[in-house]
């Protein structure tokens, strides 16, 4: 039987499935905020916010730190992490068109190659982009979406960063765990990963079995949050609440993702108001309270 030691140095894929999710199953997982939780503060003030509230992990959105930019420099946006011992774990990069089918691709390749070129200063490593599309599409679209991914791919190894897809519970193009997994293996691009948003797998129409397909170093990000219980089709954006607060089984889906060795952060979205009004700190501390509650509950922290 091979050790603990062995199983953990061994290169991706050479290990037997059963050894690898249980050399795997110790993975530990960070909690993070997204700034989109508290965008009504702005880039310097949420991040403040939740500093004092003891949150070390960062995802910072384009828009914000683009606010930012308007009156100040880049390397300020950076002193604003380092200066509260934040670490930035990811971005959403504003980027439209760039997952699907679309005769702006080329636009939105060189909006990429921009954005990245920002996001480098701060010191980010990983930028995502959620698939929104709306049209509709065949499967011969589907290899056109993969070719993007490898584009995609090729600007982020470019500036040495991690490209993340995220399906969308309402995308016409990829919306599902299942499906995004088939077309990031068929890209096989080491500089793109799925995000995976709990909000968009569990109320839309990936389904729980989808979480054993999963393979190790698949899932590069996860984003954290619940729902109310009420029925899924009145479900939005707005919807959204702490881990903890709702009726998603999200200590089951934790442990699956888990499973895989996932050991990354857990970035709490929230859209609604009353969150995204109120102050950072205050925020903050409920989200620990009870998003920690339910990762010790998971056992991944």
């Amino acid at each position: 039987m091979l050790s603990r030691r062995s199983m953990l140095l061994a290169p991706l894929g050479t290990l037997a499935a059963p050894a690898v999710r249980a050399g795997a199953a110790a993975a530990k997982m960070t909690l993070a905020i997204h700034q989109n939780t508290s965008a009504a503060a702005g880039y310097r003030k949420s991040l403040e916010g939740w500093a004092r509230a003891g949150i070390r992990q960062v995802e910072i959105t384009a828009q914000l730190l683009d606010d930012f930019l308007k009156t100040d420099s880049l390397a300020a946006a950076g002193r604003v992490l380092t200066d509260n011992g934040l670490v930035p774990v990811s971005c959403a990069c504003g980027v439209q068109n760039l997952w699907e089918p679309t005769p702006n691709h080329a636009a939105a390749i060189e909006n990429l190659k921009k954005r990245c070129d920002t996001l480098a200063t701060p010191g980010l490593k990983r930028l995502y982009a959620p698939v929104t599309a709306t049209a509709k599409f065949t499967r011969d679209d589907c290899p056109i979406g993969v070719e993007n991914m490898r584009r995609v791919g090729e600007v982020a190894r470019q500036f040495e960063m991690t490209a993340m897809a995220e399906f969308t519970r309402t995308s016409t193009f990829v919306a599902t765990l299942s499906t995004m997994l088939r077309m990031t293996r068929d890209a096989a691009h080491s500089n793109v990963r799925v995000l995976f948003d709990c909000y968009h797998f569990w109320s839309g129409l990936s389904k729980f079995e989808d979480l054993e397909t999963v393979r190790p170093g698949e899932i590069g990000h996860v984003h954290f949050q619940d729902v109310p219980d009420m029925p899924r089709e009145l479900l939005d954006l707005t919807t959204r609440v702490i881990p903890g607060d709702g009726v998603t089984p999200l200590v089951k889906i934790l442990r699956k993702l888990g499973d895989t060795g996932y050991a990354g952060p857990l970035s709490v979205e929230l859209f609604l108001p009353k969150f995204q009004q109120a102050d950072p700190y205050d925020v903050a501390r409920e989200i620990r309270t009870k998003a920690e509650a339910v990762m010790r509950q998971a056992r991944v922290m």
